[in-house]
């Protein structure tokens, strides 16, 4: 019977706005269908409280992520790099988001592996990132200068002042905070990680933090290398989350090789970093959810030396390399083949490569693929392949550019990727959201809302149909009597079973 009542209840104060908003319906209200039919599902009641709710609306901002990987072959950075990092960026064309990702920045050699890990390289590529950042967009009446951050873990922790509603947490908590050089830098250090060589590195416009909830910054490695758990290969991650869209960030070194069978030892690689990757929830966190795996995120971007060669004899290579033709090399792209095949990265998008293969170069400082015949004694024998890859998964993802920068500092060639991308962001137009299980309870029997008095009245549903009614059209009198009288039979029903 309690039942009856509530459905009785529901119909008639659905029937009531329905013929309130008749020749207006700004709620498509009309569209709700108010026969009998069906009312044992709630799926009516449902739709009335959605249309309650579209005072909210998501918004779509959109992004501009840069995204860079370049080997450095364990040379630490100097001051001559400025103008490499200016063109590796792309600063004329400024992103919101820069993620970089570098490997071997420091000599992959045992001491380094199985050692103690130092924080030096790390320290001195973000010093000279920032920097760089500073010197093209900070302001140009002080000289900027940037605190060393020292921490191989550094998260962005949330700052006071208009940028105080900003949560921030990592699975591995800072040592060190950023310290600020002085107020005119444009760019703030969200994250980096490192792992032996391979490190990442993200950086986004400060104007977007105090813009917008940037939430469940968190860092993971994972190792991979000599004997399956060293960090001479493997990858550094971070996950973070914009508004309502959350985004991960993964930087790699991959298995070398060109022989055989490679290839698979790859494939392995990629996906133990799948299965170890996590960012699990701290009790520091915010309440709001966050993906605890690299494929539970919104927008995922997978950048590195992933180290794939060409399924090609290196003299084919090099013929195919000086026609420009890279449409006909990537045919024989092992990546592109192991993605076809299913063995990795099913699903993942990559940009067309339009540029020469980015490995292996002679030595620094020289515009020559190493080998090739003749090649100089002592050199290494090695097919000229495009190692260094930028892939991206998700939706809401269109890429802008895909190329190589020409900087001889390593015997890799620099790649970059900008992207355009949306973030939701949930905007109500109406902040009191009212549905039907916190209205119809409140509705008193006509006789008490008669002791209670007028004032008392003007709040109840009975008061509000009167006052349509007296205010309406003498043609819609008995449309709108029916619905008093439907609605005084219902309350006194209730009032009987209660």
């Amino acid at each position: 019977m309690d039942l009856e009542n509530q459905k009785s209840r529901t119909r008639t104060f659905r029937n009531w706005l329905k013929w309130n908003n008749k020749g207006r319906d700004p709620f498509n209200l009309s569209e709700v269908s108010d026969s009998d039919e069906d009312d044992g599902d709630d799926y009516r009641d449902d739709i009335f409280v959605e249309t309650m709710e579209m005072g909210s609306c998501i918004l779509a901002n959109e992004f501009r992520i840069f995204v860079g990987t370049w080997n450095v072959a364990g040379r630490s950075p100097v001051g001559s790099l400025a103008v490499d990092l200016d063109d590796w960026l792309n600063l004329k064309d400024a992103a919101d988001i820069y993620v970089l990702g570098f490997q071997e920045i420091v000599p992959l050699k045992a001491l380094t592996v199985i050692g103690a890990e130092d924080q030096t390289a790390a320290t001195e590529w973000n010093f000279l990132i920032g920097k760089t950042l500073e010197n093209k967009f900070g302001s140009s009446k002080l000289t900027p200068r940037l605190n060393p951050i020292s921490s191989d873990n550094y998260n962005y922790v949330r700052i006071p002042g208009s940028e105080r509603r900003n949560s921030f947490s990592g699975s591995d908590r800072p040592r060190l905070q950023q310290k600020e050089s002085n107020g005119y830098s444009k760019y703030k250090l969200m994250a980096s990680k490192k792992m032996v060589g391979v490190f990442i590195s993200v950086w986004m416009k400060k104007d977007l933090l105090a813009k917008y909830c940037i939430s469940n910054v968190k860092v993971c490695s994972v190792a991979c290398g000599a004997m399956g758990y060293l960090g001479n290969k493997g990858s550094v991650s971070i996950s973070m989350s914009i508004e309502g869209t959350s985004f991960c960030f993964i930087a790699a070194h991959l298995a070398s090789g060109e022989k055989k069978g490679d290839e698979m030892r790859r494939n392995y690689q990629v996906s133990e970093i799948f299965r170890r990757t996590s960012f699990p929830r701290l009790p520091q966190d915010d309440d709001n959810p966050h993906p605890l795996t690299i494929l539970g995120h919104d927008r995922i971007f997978w950048l590195g030396d992933l180290n794939y060669r060409l399924c090609l004899e290196d003299s084919s290579a090099r013929q195919l390399i000086q026609k420009q033709d890279w449409r006909g090399l990537q045919e024989f792209d092992q990546l592109r083949k192991e993605q076809v095949d299913g063995g990795v990265f099913q699903g993942w998008r990559e940009g067309n490569i339009e540029f020469a293969p980015t490995y292996k170069y002679s030595s620094s400082n020289c515009n020559r693929y190493s080998g090739g015949l003749p090649s100089k004694t002592g050199e290494k024998q090695r097919t000229p392949a495009w190692c260094d890859r930028i892939l991206w998964y998700g939706k809401g993802v269109k890429q802008l550019s895909y190329l190589r920068s020409e900087s001889k500092f390593s015997d890799h060639r620099p790649v970059s990727a900008l992207f355009s991308t949306q973030i939701e962001v949930v905007k109500s137009s109406n902040p009191v959201v009212v549905t039907l299980h916190t209205i119809l309870p409140t509705i008193p029997p006509p006789s008490q809302c008669e002791e209670e008095g007028d004032e008392r009245g003007k709040t109840t549903l009975l008061s509000l149909i009167v006052q349509d009614i007296e205010a309406s059209p003498t043609q819609d009198l008995t449309t709108a009597t029916s619905f008093v009288s439907s609605f005084m039979q219902m309350t006194v029903d209730t009032a009987a079973v209660n």
